[in-house]
């Protein structure tokens, strides 16, 4: 009797061992990138200014990159965000005739302006590129008006997306981006809107690299020069007011890999962008962005009790991205953390545990471990035979 005993518990060990969860490490890159001393990134004379990486929204570089600046006509990236939706959701069309009233005219005055005509009908289109490229403030207004009755109304529209797309610490007051004490963004809201924008509208987006426009007989270049010295620069938007300084937006892709740089404050427009482009420099030479894990790759494969299955696949319900220090992929450190005991039944989709990754002894991600596809209830015999098993887990 003492040998079955001992037999049953030495079985039961070995059932437990079987299940004890190991984690796949990410499959290193090959070749592999030599080790790369990554030093302190540039420190620029300008009030604020943030790199960050596209696809993980990750911060290389901040520096006071939440203090709130004056946005000067980088607002206008906001509104351009909001028509974007109008015309996804059908409620403006590019071939629209937008009406230019008086006072989109009067707006325009002094300023960067489109030179639309005062009661002149005007596309769409051409007011959406006027914006874009020219950075008219008659054309936001037109179009603010166009598509809400006033430009108190569409800045409404402006403050809702904002907050909706976590702008914290963003307040606009006009739609072109004119000084007022109530009107202002950071670095880093900036950059986080450039981000939005760019994966939620990527067939507008192309327009942002166009460098010049000609309307009304009047030839203007687009004023963010990194358009015309850098190829993999395909965008954003430049602002100015004596009080903001010297502003830009820029974002460029190299072999895969897409960066935001946001520079406020600068002193000149030389300035700004030789300032941009060593952020995008620096992030593209000193970092490399991975996918560790894919969605619905199989990371493991725990026992399940009592279902009908033997045990049950486990993943990760996004693609899990890392933007690391060039060179230093062989020292992530990846775990999981999973229930010691799994019982029928696993919904799909729900959390079991999680993955985690580290670098240096400093967490990098975090991310849940889900069920893959449902796992049910075993029969009665199942359910009795694991129970009678679990019964001494208990006892343990």
């Amino acid at each position: 009797m003492t040998r079955l005993c001992s037999l049953l518990l030495l079985c039961f060990c070995g059932v437990l061992a079987a299940q004890a969860p190991t984690l796949p490490q990410p499959t290193l890159p090959t070749p592999k990138a030599p080790p790369v001393a990554v030093p302190d990134p540039p420190s620029l004379p300008v009030k604020s200014a943030v790199l960050m990486e596209f696809t993980t929204g990750q911060a290389l570089v901040a520096q006071q990159a939440d203090e709130r600046v004056e946005p000067a006509s980088i607002t206008k990236v906001m509104a351009a965000y909001v028509l974007f939706h109008e015309l996804r959701d059908g409620r403006l069309k590019l071939e629209d005739a937008v009406r230019v009233s008086e006072n989109a005219w009067k707006r325009g005055l002094g300023g960067s302006r489109m030179f639309v005509n005062a009661n002149s009908e005007v596309s769409a289109k051409d007011l959406l590129l006027g914006m874009i490229v020219q950075s008219g403030n008659d054309a936001t207004i037109a179009l603010a008006e166009h598509v809400a009755g006033s430009e108190d109304a569409f800045v409404q529209q402006m403050n809702a997306w904002a907050q909706r797309i976590g702008m914290a610490n963003t307040h606009f007051t006009n739609a072109p981006g004119l000084p007022d004490p109530e009107h202002y963004s950071t670095a880093r809201d900036i950059a986080t809107l450039s981000r939005t924008m760019i994966a939620e509208f990527p067939e507008y987006y192309d327009w942002y690299a166009t460098p010049e426009y000609t309307f009304n007989g009047i030839r203007q270049y687009n004023r963010n020069a990194l358009l015309r010295r850098d190829q993999s620069v395909d965008g954003i938007k430049t602002g100015h007011t004596e009080s903001a300084g010297y502003c830009l937006a820029s974002s460029a892709e190299r072999s895969g890999m897409r960066l935001i740089a946001v520079v406020m404050g600068s002193q000149s427009e030389e300035a700004r962008a030789q300032q941009s482009q060593s952020l995008l420099n620096y992030g593209f030479r000193f970092f490399e962005a991975h996918k560790l894990y894919a969605q619905g790759q199989t990371l493991a494969e725990p026992k399940l009790w009592k279902g009908e299955v033997e045990s049950v696949q486990l993943g990760v319900a996004e693609d899990v991205l890392v933007v690391i220090p060039r060179g230093k992929y062989e020292q992530l450190q990846a775990r999981m953390d999973l229930p010691s005991l799994l019982v029928a039944p696993v919904a799909a989709g729900q959390q079991v545990g999680k993955v985690s990754v580290s670098l240096d002894g400093k967490p990098l991600v975090d991310r849940p471990l889900v069920a893959i596809a449902a796992a049910p209830e075993g029969g009665l015999w199942r359910r009795m035979v694991d129970g009678f098993w679990l019964w001494f887990e208990d006892e343990e």
